[in-house]
């Protein structure tokens, strides 16, 4: 289970609940809730959780890795929030690879994050559905269906959903860092 992980990795790491509130700025007793999976982190949660103990946010949410190079489109790794409006699948057979990619589905009017995110690497998308406005930095890009934009994710960045139906996109990120 998540918690589970979130806990075996803190340990791994030899932190306190208290080292890890003040790296990842939720407290203790949030915390303590997620790891003994008595609520579920938001997605901003997991992935500042997932960042203060420098590992990918999927690391959390996926099961043993598999040996097969191929990812059959019924045995993806699928991160959902309660009451997010946003879904990623895994594309890539796990995250010890040198490239992580991933398919995400974005719901009309919905963004990725609450404040423009960064983490190491290189990112390069392909919108497959919809529109998308993607900032990055101080600038700001508007894609449509079969548009790619490859940027430095170092550089803050955040995306939206445009127009009536789903934004589905995919995302090759290197290093791993979802």
């Amino acid at each position: 289970m998540l918690g589970e992980k979130v806990r075996a990795k803190r340990m791994e790491k030899q932190l306190t609940l208290k080292d890890l509130a003040e790296r990842t700025g939720v407290t203790q007793g949030f915390l303590s809730q997620v790891e003994r999976d008595l609520t579920d982190p938001s997605i901003t949660s997991l992935r500042r959780i997932a960042h203060a103990l420098d590992v990918p946010i999927f690391y959390f949410l996926m099961d043993e890795a598999k040996s097969s190079p191929v990812v059959r489109k019924n045995e993806r790794q699928v991160l959902k929030f309660p009451d997010s409006h946003l879904t990623f699948e895994l594309l890539s057979p796990d995250l010890n690879r040198s490239l992580e990619m991933m398919m995400a589905r974005l719901e009309p009017g919905a963004v990725t994050c609450e404040e423009p995110l960064t983490h190491p690497g290189e990112e390069n998308i392909l919108v497959i559905q919809g529109q998308m406005k993607i900032q990055i930095g101080e600038d700001i890009h508007i894609l449509a269906e079969g548009d790619s934009i490859y940027y430095f994710s170092s550089i803050p960045h955040k995306i939206w959903s445009m127009g009536q139906e789903d934004l589905v996109f995919i995302s090759a990120i290197t290093p791993p860092a979802f």
